[in-house]
């Protein structure tokens, strides 16, 4: 199973990509925290922004298809997109995660 996580604007806009990513079957599950505070530099200057992290948990033949669903979807210009390789996961989840997933492209 992979995690990937990415950040949005808006509380609307978080809800809008989980709801559509599940309902696509490309993650199982998407949870979605904040208001989060984030400070980078763009385009030159340092910004501070509050943002809502989406954590998707999904299988790894899901993982071009969702990237490339989220970054055709996100509001960003630069979506921060980080995925790792989860080192377990009990057998219970991955089962339900393989029923609730599919090779779905949107």
């Amino acid at each position: 199973m992979f995690i990937a996580w990415t950040t949005v604007p808006s509380k609307a806009v978080a809800d809008e990509i989980a709801s559509a990513s599940v309902a696509a079957r490309l993650a199982a599950c998407v949870q979605i925290d904040g208001p989060i505070t984030s400070h980078y530099l763009w385009q030159g200057a340092q910004e501070t922004s509050e943002e809502y992290r989406l954590t998707f948990k999904f299988l790894p033949s899901q993982h071009a298809a969702l990237e490339t669903w989220v970054h055709a979807h996100h509001p960003f210009e630069t979506p921060q997109w980080i995925v790792v390789k989860a080192e377990y996961v009990a057998e219970k989840y991955l089962s339900w995660a393989r029923a609730n997933s599919s090779n779905l492209t949107l």
